[in-house]
């Protein structure tokens, strides 16, 4: 038996079953949480419980402590009222930092609902809703890793929600009320979905009406050969449109013609907030326009992280979690290449850890003999970065920031590195993954996914006989 082999079967998961209707489909999803709970092994799941919990009080004193704002959440709230009142969208300016609108006229109706509840009451709703979607982020990392066995992924999972909130970009979310991880859930749901699916991509298309930076994923499912799906994503998103400019004509309007491009709107490219390779290129560059340089290597960044994405895809016969590895590089791209990422938007890391995690676990089972430390080194390496809050603690003080050295640039521009250094993983493992295994380090002509062509078909129905 091959090493692949081996390491298939250590994450192979029971099949279940596919309900025939939509209400069938919908109670099963409903009830997959308790079959999960009922399934966990009790006494493991009533520590991880307990230590979950331990986290989440400690995590609630800390926050009590530190200056929570939800500022995002005041200005979502603003949106939804802008749309509720008939008033100018764009033009709104709240919070003492004089905030404006920056998302699609779409996102500004979807939070018309936060107009129905106080701030103080809003403020609980909402920070409980996102410990809610860090645990189904959670679980939907759990499923596209297809790590660990399914018995054991409630625990996973109440442990990812206990501990995740200690993770920066997790923090940061929290600590802003954003929709990050709204987001992520609706593109990961969308993603583990059978291709088969007809309504595949609809989320997708969803997640970026509200925010335009996830429609890097239906180019991720394009590239992927999945063209349906992308269209279907592409299509969902031209409908947000058309119901943002049905409704909202004038906001519509002005966000797609001047709104959008104008970057004062959204923050100042320069500082350690932002972790994009703009963010990055500028402090490096030591101006607060990178111009030229910043675009073109965020072109090529682009280039690279698709089609590195697109190869994982591609090698599923010799890389085991190939889809998980093709998401997840695409997301990191994402993230790199828009003009802005602050650093909640790096809420990614969640479902790139549990990836590390399930490399490290499997290289971990491996026999002494041909037992290595790489991917746990890896994985503890990036799991540090993101508790570190680097960018943070060495954030200098107004325009300093534009004079630093190169040395205090390195966690100033933290999850820019990790971000390249992950992609540049995944090409070689899986480049390590094919060559081992004899493959070409490309898909050939006719060559279907799981690496088998018509020559391959023809071998297996001559084996029997060579045999």
């Amino acid at each position: 038996m091959t090493a692949v082999q081996d390491e298939r079967r250590a994450v192979r998961t029971v099949p279940e079953p596919s309900p025939a209707s939509l209400s069938d489909r919908l109670r099963f999803a409903l009830g997959a949480p308790a079959r999960a709970l009922r399934e966990a092994p009790r006494r493991p799941l009533m520590v991880a419980s307990a230590l979950a919990l331990l986290s989440l009080v400690a995590y609630a004193v800390v926050r009590h402590f530190v200056h929570t704002s939800m500022v995002d959440m005041i200005v979502y709230r603003a949106e939804g009222a802008a749309v509720a009142n008939g008033t100018d969208l764009y033009a709104l300016r709240v919070t003492e930092w004089n905030l404006p609108a920056t998302y699609p006229p779409f996102a500004a109706m979807m939070f018309v609902p936060t107009t129905w509840l106080p701030v103080p009451i809003l403020r609980v709703v909402i920070t409980l809703g996102n410990i809610a979607l860090l645990a189904v982020l959670a679980h939907l990392s759990f499923k596209l890793v297809g790590w660990p066995r399914r018995e054991l992924r409630a625990i996973g999972v109440v442990l990812v929600t206990g501990f995740g909130v200690w993770l920066e970009p997790v923090f940061t979310t929290l600590r802003y009320g954003q929709i990050n991880l709204a987001l992520a859930c609706l593109i990961l749901w969308d993603l583990t979905r059978p291709d088969g699916r007809r309504s595949k991509g609809v989320a997708i298309g969803i997640a970026a009406g509200l925010k335009l930076t996830p429609g890097l994923f239906a180019v991720y499912l394009l590239v992927t050969g999945r063209v349906r799906a992308a269209f279907t994503a592409g299509l969902t998103f031209l409908g947000t449109f058309l119901i943002g400019a049905l409704f909202l004509p004038d906001a519509t309007w002005g966000f797609w013609t001047k709104y959008l491009y104008d970057s004062s709107r959204v923050g100042k490219t320069e500082i350690v907030d932002n972790q994009s390779l703009r963010g990055a290129f500028a402090r490096l560059l030591h101006t607060t326009e990178p111009g030229l340089a910043a675009t073109l290597g965020a072109a090529l960044v682009a280039l690279a992280g698709l089609a590195v994405a697109a190869w994982a895809y591609r090698s599923g016969r010799w890389l085991p979690r190939s889809e998980a590895w093709g998401v997840c590089c695409a997301a990191v791209t994402a993230v790199l290449i828009s003009p802005i990422s602050w650093t909640h938007h790096w809420i990614w890391c969640v479902p790139v850890l549990v990836l590390l995690a399930s490399e490290a676990s499997v290289e971990r089972a491996r026999p002494d003999g041909v037992r290595r430390v790489r991917w746990r080194a890896v994985f503890w390496a990036t799991l540090l970065a993101f508790l570190s809050f680097a960018m943070w603690l060495a954030k200098p003080l107004g325009p300093a920031v534009l004079h630093m050295s190169a040395l205090r640039q390195l966690p100033t521009s933290v999850y820019p590195w990790v971000g390249l250094c992950f992609l540049l993983a995944a090409a070689v493992r899986i480049r390590a993954r094919r060559r081992s295994a004899g493959a070409p380090l490309v898909r050939l002509p006719g060559q279907r996914r799981d690496g088998a062509g018509p020559d391959a078909a023809r071998g297996r129905q001559q084996a029997p006989a060579a045999r």
